[in-house]
């Protein structure tokens, strides 16, 4: 694991105070007794598990890095007969969002016994009034089957909102904890709410569910949707794979979700294990020359007579330059589309270089991908994140995002999850997997210093 280089302070949690309500559930303190334990908020999970690094940490008296453990409190901070929540859901669709706001409201009112539960539309939107957009109330019977659809039962929406009109609204209707679910540019957002609120010194605790579906959140192992986004992926590959291998020279070329962090490529890759070349943005490639991308899949088809590709939408943005720099509403980068560009430059190069005559089969399924339910994998996570989320705003932590780290649930402060974005190294064992299953070079670049 690379050195994240933070300091202890920034894993610290904020509470809203002293937790001084006992917990509705009838859990054990007791190690030993065959009842499940809540959990102290001294108990930690490390942020490095290797034990050289430990090892060296102690013997220089440095202090062990570690997230705040997730989980069920024996004392909480919100009275449940009084407490009000909110949900809202910003940004682009992911599988699985659905799943994550019925687990809340579900956690909420048969463990906590919290009545009083709204969900904003509309994203960001719902909070300011001008919009009109009234806001849901939520009970066990308004979201029991919404699990089984994708999209979100809230809708969502992009771009910033006034940071003071949405605080007002929170304070207006007396919302103890507001629970955000969305990617980067929602929990910039969610920061801005947070800090606002402690300027006002509300007792308003502010959670985080971290939605993204290129899974570029730091500090957290495995955003939702992602496995649900490769296996939808997996189909279209297996349909590239049919159609390449259906024509003389044929080339199946996918194009799958991943601005600036390839994970869905990579693993979808992995899945079919029919994929001969990945490209993704954190791999930059030569389009020409005797190490370049062409010049690799003009080798395979020698080989093999079919190839299979597989693009994340932002790789090979350097050769789109035209629309490289824009930012959409959200703060994300405006993409060129790579791939469309990469179809029309592989059909002029075999045209102009070879005598293949090539058949390409170029299919996009990133809006099938992002709008399905999720499947069950995803959903027993976003149970998993749902439930914690509930314990730590009933507990009153603030500003902070519910994740996973080694393999266990944690509590991340907002602000340190969005202070990097979290992508594949090439160095990670998941790009060696991908490299391994496809045979491709390790580098397609013709100048071995480029790409450092």
């Amino acid at each position: 694991m690379e050195d994240l280089k933070i300091k202890r302070e920034e894993l610290g949690i904020d509470n809203l105070g002293p937790a001084r309500v006992k917990c509705p559930f009838q859990l054990s303190t007791i190690y030993g007794d065959s009842i499940v334990n809540y959990v102290n908020n001294s108990e930690s999970v490390l942020l490095y598990n290797d034990r050289d690094k430990i090892v060296k940490t102690l013997e220089e008296g440095k202090p062990l890095l570690a997230f705040e453990k997730a989980g069920p409190r024996e004392k909480i901070y919100f009275d449940p007969s009084k407490a009000k929540a909110g949900i809202v859901t910003c940004g682009g669709l992911c599988p699985g969002i659905n799943n994550v706001i019925r687990s809340i409201v579900m956690e909420l009112h048969y463990r906590y016994w919290v009545k009083s539960i709204f969900g904003f539309r509309y994203g960001y939107r719902g909070f300011i009034a001008k919009y009109g957009y009234k806001p849901m109330e939520l009970t066990p019977g308004a979201v029991r089957d919404i699990h089984e659809k994708g999209g979100s039962l809230l809708s969502s929406s992009r771009g910033p909102q006034d940071v003071d009109e949405i605080v007002d609204c929170l304070d207006r209707m007396n919302i103890s904890i507001i629970f955000i679910i969305g990617g980067d540019g929602t929990l910039r957002g969610a920061q801005e709410i947070y800090e606002e609120i402690i300027k006002r010194k509300l007792k308003i605790s502010v959670i985080g569910i971290p939605k993204t579906i290129d899974n570029d959140i730091s500090f957290v192992e495995k955003t939702f949707g992602l496995e649900t986004a490769f296996s939808a992926a997996a189909d279209a590959i297996r349909s590239a794979h049919t159609e390449a291998k259906g024509a003389p020279y044929g080339i199946g070329l996918v194009k799958v979700m991943g601005r600036l962090s390839g994970f869905i490529a990579a693993n979808a890759a992995l899945a079919m294990n029919e994929v001969n070349i990945v490209l993704i943005p954190e791999v930059p490639f030569d389009l020409n020359g005797e190490k370049g991308f062409l010049k690799t899949l003009e080798k395979r088809l020698t080989e093999r007579s079919h190839a299979v590709i597989i693009v994340a939408e932002g790789a090979g943005q350097r050769y789109l330059m035209k629309e490289f720099g824009r930012k959409d509403d959200s703060g994300n980068p405006v993409l060129g589309d790579i791939g469309i560009f990469l179809k029309t430059e592989i059909k002029k190069y075999f045209k102009e270089n070879t005598d293949f005559y090539v058949n390409i089969k170029y299919i996009d399924p990133s809006y099938m991908v992002r709008s399905v339910a999720a499947n069950a994998h995803d959903s027993i996570y976003c149970m998993q994140l749902a439930q914690n989320a509930v314990h730590a705003g009933m507990a009153g932590k603030t500003g902070m995002i519910v994740g996973r780290w080694h393999g266990k649930f944690t509590h991340v402060p907002i602000k340190l999850a969005v202070s990097r974005r979290k992508c594949l190294s090439p160095e990670d064992p998941l790009w060696l997997a991908v490299l391994e299953a496809t045979g491709q070079p390790i580098k397609m670049i013709n100048n071995p210093d480029k790409g450092k």
